[in-house]
């Protein structure tokens, strides 16, 4: 699993027709202190989440393919999985 941000859509005039009705959101992997990474993915929505969002991601063929579709055998690589709402980490042991 990936901890990331939406920073985009992605809008697609044809796709694979087992991806109809699902959003193609552009997402760039965050530390858990919420800093950028440098890798960014594309990742089908399951959870409706919008631009701006700290997301979970899974990049598993079998797990991606039926969280967001909803029927295994998809080709997807990522999806969404979850909205993260906030991160509680542990202080810093002195």
């Amino acid at each position: 699993m990936l901890l990331a941000r939406v920073i985009g859509n992605v809008v697609a005039t044809q796709k694979n027709q087992r991806y109809e009705g699902s959003r193609v959101m552009l997402c760039r992997q965050i530390t858990p202190e919420g800093a950028d990474m440098d890798y960014t993915c594309l990742a089908l929505d399951s959870v409706s989440a919008g631009v701006g969002d700290t997301v979970l991601i899974v990049q598993e063929g079998w797990s991606a393919s039926t969280a967001s579709t909803g029927k295994a055998g998809a080709a997807i690589d990522s999806a969404i999985v979850g909205v993260v709402d906030y991160i509680d980490l542990l202080p810093d042991e002195k």
